[in-house]
């Protein structure tokens, strides 16, 4: 039996261009951090007393003889790319699906790494967010970026670059003390709509009808990850500028498409704005999920009251990425040896 922790991953800057089809030309970059909020997968081979071979578990129950009955397309790709067989797995998580922390990706990673132990076989991270893009890039033919693969597979706090040639993970270097500073300044807010985000994705780029202002946007948004790395780095800098380049990376986002936000969300981002918030933004490709605001110490208590009819999220930063928590060996043969 194998047990994978995943962390999600929160985006603060450079969203959107991650996207294969802007950084190849354009070059990317993201800052983003993973949280103490993880998905679960358990995995072990089934025993051969069943009218069927594989047994799934997540938001439904699947119970199939062939992988390719399988209807979860994740799964099933991931199973004839690893060739996987026989198997039960279960899926558990802190947080909803569908939410804008990256969650499907995180499933991904996680299930990825619970099937390469499974196979007696260590996968480092690189290993791990690549087999994560390529199942849901390319087999699952899902639009969105790279980053919260490779988020979810390294964890941490990191500036993620995107380029012709691939991408580098930097971890971003700060003090302990400006860390949890920075954490307990950030508080999250559930707005209770979810989206799948490839559906989202696909939404946005055929509502823009500027695409050159889109271009614009997301050319600037890539030069704030520069700038919000600085004031992280910089400890004689006003964390508080983070806050307010939330704010202003937010509006960018705002203008890459028609589905980023909706009118109850801008509602909601300006009762936190008004109660006292620094900053913030709509964490994901938009549409709902999670809110992500700044505050100062002396305004937490307002923003929270302001909010109160949303539920708050506390959370810590994480730095594990993707690993295996429980591993059991099994002895497994993959040929059917009858009865002695």
């Amino acid at each position: 039996m194998i047990i994978t922790q995943t962390p999600f991953r929160m985006s603060f800057f450079g969203g959107g261009t991650d996207m294969e089809s802007f950084f190849r030309e354009h070059t990317g970059a993201v800052l983003s951090t993973t949280i103490d909020k993880y998905c679960y997968v358990n995995v072990r081979h089934l025993p051969r007393f069943f009218d069927y071979s594989t047994e799934l578990a997540y938001s439904r129950i699947e119970r199939v003889s062939s992988v390719e009955d399988i209807l979860h397309p994740a799964i099933r790709n991931a199973m004839q790319m690893m060739d996987m067989h026989e198997i039960r797995l279960d899926y558990e998580a802190d947080l909803p699906a569908r939410s804008g922390l990256g969650t499907s990706s995180s499933f991904a990673v996680g299930m990825i790494n619970a099937f390469y132990a499974l196979k007696g076989k260590y996968a480092d991270k690189r290993r791990l967010a690549d087999d994560a893009i390529y199942l849901e890039r390319v087999l699952c033919n899902e639009s969105g970026g790279w980053q919260d693969q490779i988020a979810a597979s390294f964890g941490g706090l990191n500036r993620i670059n995107f380029n012709a040639e691939g991408y580098e993970v930097l971890p971003v270097i700060i003090s302990p003390d400006r860390k949890k500073e920075l954490n307990d300044c950030l508080l999250m807010f559930f707005t209770g709509f979810t989206r799948l985000s490839s559906t989202v994705q696909n939404a946005n780029a055929a509502s823009v009808k500027d695409e050159k202002a889109k271009m614009e946007s997301l050319l600037e948004m890539h030069e704030l990850v520069d700038e919000a790395e600085q004031i992280l780095v910089n400890k004689n800098t006003d964390l508080a500028d983070f806050g307010r380049l939330l704010d202003y990376t937010w509006k960018l986002k705002r203008q890459t498409g028609g589905m980023v936000s909706t009118d109850k969300i801008d509602a909601l981002y300006e009762r936190g704005i008004a109660a006292g918030a620094t900053g913030g933004k709509l964490l994901g490709a938009g549409c709902g999920g999670f809110l992500l605001f700044y505050v100062e110490p002396d305004k937490r208590k307002a923003v929270k009251a302001a909010l109160s009819d949303l539920l708050y999220i506390p959370f810590r930063f994480e730095n594990g990425g993707s690993k295996v928590i429980h591993f059991t060996p099994e002895s497994y043969d993959p040929v059917e040896t009858g009865q002695d």
